[in-house]
């Protein structure tokens, strides 16, 4: 999630999360039991930085068949988020505050999550940034070993120098097909539908993405 004005959010406290955020403390009991976590064993779509939870309120809705993890670092969105999601009576969705890779290292199993989606993540713009970037050579290894064979990753981003990065990279990692990027909107002249897209369509700014799928 990147930065954004969250000053309406700064009570995390007035949220009701009952039945969608999961205890932090899972984050140190190894890997996650999904099936236990969500009541089922249905396929797990995985959203880093899911911000105030637009992207998984939609999509959600729209693939009951399917359960969904949001990660996200800032607590008072990731409870805003869990709230929205409650009041909307989704239950194939579950929040958790973490960082991103150290849960995808320690708390996911191998071949558990059926997609992973990195919308819009810091660009880090700054040369002597780069290094914090989330799509690195160590991330991608760990998003390749969670997810399962014919699993995606999918990448959206309206900062060309990140862009190039990620391309960069991925091109450095084995098992990554580039394939279709698929719909995950149904609102027209949206790719994925989260709010910072919808901030920049109106920006005029373009967007950068890539999907690729596990084939090994």
């Amino acid at each position: 999630m990147r930065p954004d004005s969250k000053s309406h959010l700064s009570q995390a406290h007035k949220w009701d999360t009952a039945g969608v955020l999961l205890d932090e403390a899972v984050t140190s009991a190894g890997p996650l039991d999904l099936p236990v976590a969500f009541g089922n064993a249905r396929p797990v779509e995985l959203e880093i930085g899911s911000g105030k939870g637009t992207f998984l309120l939609a999509r959600a809705a729209a693939r009951p068949d399917l359960n969904f993890l949001g990660l996200e670092w800032a607590r008072a969105y990731c409870h805003y988020a869990a709230d929205r999601i409650r009041r909307a009576g989704l239950g194939n969705v579950r929040m958790l505050r973490s960082e991103a890779g150290s849960f995808c290292r320690t708390c996911l199993a191998d071949r558990s999550i059926w997609r992973v989606h990195v919308y819009f993540p810091d660009p880090w713009p700054k040369r002597r940034h780069h290094h914090r970037r989330l799509i690195q050579p160590a991330f991608l290894a760990q998003v390749k070993r969670i997810l399962q064979p014919g699993g995606q990753l999918i990448i959206v981003t309206d900062h060309l120098g990140y862009f190039s990065h990620i391309q960069r990279v991925l091109g450095e990692v084995r098992g990554f097909a580039r394939v279709d990027f698929p719909r995950m909107t149904g609102r027209d002249g949206e790719i994925v539908g989260t709010n910072f897209e919808r901030k920049y369509i109106g920006q005029g700014r373009s967007f950068y993405w890539r999907a690729c799928m596990r084939y090994e």
